[in-house]
């Protein structure tokens, strides 16, 4: 059974940063990149980051790049996303995605 387990989420002040980790188990974690999503309200999921298999490529949205590192360590079955110089625009709940199955959220808070 696939599971993706998220940690890592808060509340931070604008300017902050927080890191989420995403514990996978129940398939081979080196055989699957990792994609990171978040989700305000009722709005759709938006693409915030995606890694390759092998952590070799990675891709990100336009509002974060150059903010967000994704990253996954393949010893640890664990992926995770870096969150520097957080904006008030990036509260949402964040989600990792891997084999088509769902992390189930994390919640970032950035407000004064």
């Amino acid at each position: 059974q696939v599971q993706l387990v998220e940690s890592g989420g808060g509340w931070v002040q604008p300017g902050g940063s927080l890191r989420l980790s995403c514990a996978a188990s129940g398939y081979t974690f080196t055989d699957y990149g990792m994609n990171w999503y978040r989700q305000v309200s009722e709005k759709e999921r938006e693409l915030v980051a995606t890694i390759t298999s092998i952590g070799n490529i990675t891709t990100y949205a336009d509002s974060v790049k150059g903010r967000f590192t994704v990253s996954k360590d393949n010893r640890k079955n664990t992926g995770y996303l870096q969150m520097n110089s957080l904006k008030p625009e990036d509260t949402a709940v964040y989600y990792c995605y891997a084999k088509r199955t769902w992390g189930q959220g994390t919640q970032v808070i950035v407000s004064s």
